[in-house]
């Protein structure tokens, strides 16, 4: 009986110096096909390693051993993250290997950078004192009335450099894409790991005191501001902006009085994301207090009196904010109506996470215990509520160095 022939791209045995050789056709993660090879000194060696290697052509991409950074990371990016995690990260990691990687090291050998520390520091050293305009071409993009940097007349550089954190992020979006290849057995060194970066001081949070975000919300409820029971609900149960415009509008169940948070908003990469929130730990049902119900209450009958008006162009939107059509409320506009309503309150300008933050400060002004307080809060590592509870307010700060006086006053 004759030998069964060989089907297309399973490659072949072959003669080769003192032994022998074998070849199939695989594709590399990039897409493109090539020959890879095994060699052996016995046919049946061979023949073993080259019913091995037609499996793992199979089973997919298969890399050589002279694969650079750069085609790694498409494949990273493609096969690794975009499958697998969340939408904001993709797009974050994407616009770091875009931007700042991939011009910088896509041209090096996977096999080579990992014996080049050195290469590596001096490519985060540089990214870290570019500026952006200048890197990017920024400038070449704008209207020659609104160029600020380089290409502008007189050639004055406008010094945008990368903030401290987004270098790290950097670094850790290189690092975790070394540790996939690691994974995928083609190095056996992280490089990225032993790269040094200034440390990072923490910015100093604004938050508001009781007052002042009672100002906030008393400005808001008698205004009859339409993003009223959003502020409560950012202030109160310290839920995050892309929580608060992402919750269904059926999330709510008053006679238990119990508010259901899963679900985010987020505009990504020009897309309006309805989507699970971020985490498990995020995902919670929690009691709602009086001022948060009966906000939502006047919320849902205003949002029915907005359907009754607008007649067939209502969008229908299943959230609980929503726009005076019935569609979604942007992320961005809702930090302009929280803006506006800050100077309107007469209280000082802080962003919608700070609004979270002011929380979780007011419960440990409050005395909650920080378990309870991460239970509200949502958040997955206790360390991130101490990290808000050890910011405590000057109110309380001078109430404990009273104490601390007058109990060591003699």
């Amino acid at each position: 009986m004759s030998a069964r022939a060989r089907a297309n791209g399973e490659g072949s045995i072959f003669p080769y110096r003192n032994g022998f050789a074998a070849y199939v056709w695989a594709s590399r993660p990039d897409g493109r096909r090539y020959r890879k090879y095994v060699y052996g000194k016995t046919r049946d060696e061979v023949h073993d390693k080259w019913i091995d290697l037609q499996k793992k052509a199979k089973d997919g991409p298969i890399t050589s051993s002279d694969i650079t950074l750069g085609a790694y990371l498409d494949y990273w990016l493609r096969e690794v993250i975009k499958p697998n995690r969340a939408p904001h990260t993709y797009s974050s990691y994407e616009g770091f290997v875009r931007l700042h990687i991939a011009p910088g090291l896509g041209d090096k050998k996977l096999s080579k950078l990992q014996t080049q520390p050195r290469v590596v520091q001096e490519w985060i050293n540089k990214v870290a004192r570019s500026c952006r305009c200048c890197v990017q071409g920024l400038d070449a993009r704008r209207p020659e009335h609104a160029r600020r940097c380089c290409a502008r007349s007189g050639g004055q550089c406008c010094e945008s450099y990368l903030t401290a954190r987004t270098v790290s992020d950097i670094r850790a979006c290189l690092r975790s894409a070394l540790s996939s290849a690691i994974d995928d057995e083609l190095i056996t060194r992280n490089v990225a790991k032993s790269v040094k970066l200034p440390k990072i001081r923490r910015a100093k949070r604004r938050r508001w005191t009781t007052e002042q975000a009672r100002a906030f919300l008393e400005s808001a409820r008698s205004e009859r501001d339409p993003l009223y029971a959003a502020y409560v609900l950012v202030l109160v149960l310290g839920m995050r902006k892309g929580e608060v415009l992402g919750l269904p509008d059926d999330a709510v169940d008053f006679d238990a009085g119990e508010l259901v948070i899963g679900f985010q908003l987020q505009r990504i990469d020009g897309k309006l994301l309805h989507r699970e929130t971020k985490s498990e730990a995020s995902d919670d049902t929690l009691p709602l207090p009086d001022i948060a119900a009966m906000a939502l209450r006047d919320r849902l009958a205003a949002r029915e009196r907005d359907r009754a008006a607008v007649g067939e162009v209502w969008q229908g939107a299943p959230l609980m904010f929503t726009t005076r059509y019935g569609r979604p409320v942007e992320p961005r506009n809702f930090n302009r109506s929280w803006d506006a309503r800050c100077r309107k309150a007469g209280v000082p300008k802080i962003t919608v996470h700070d609004g979270r933050r002011t929380c979780g400060s007011l419960l440990a002004d409050l005395d909650v215990h920080p378990r309870v307080a991460m239970r509200i809060l949502r958040h997955a590592q206790f360390a991130v509520t101490m990290e808000i509870y050890t910011d405590v307010s000057s109110e309380a700060t001078r109430a404990g160095l009273k104490k601390l006086g007058e109990s060591l006053d003699g």
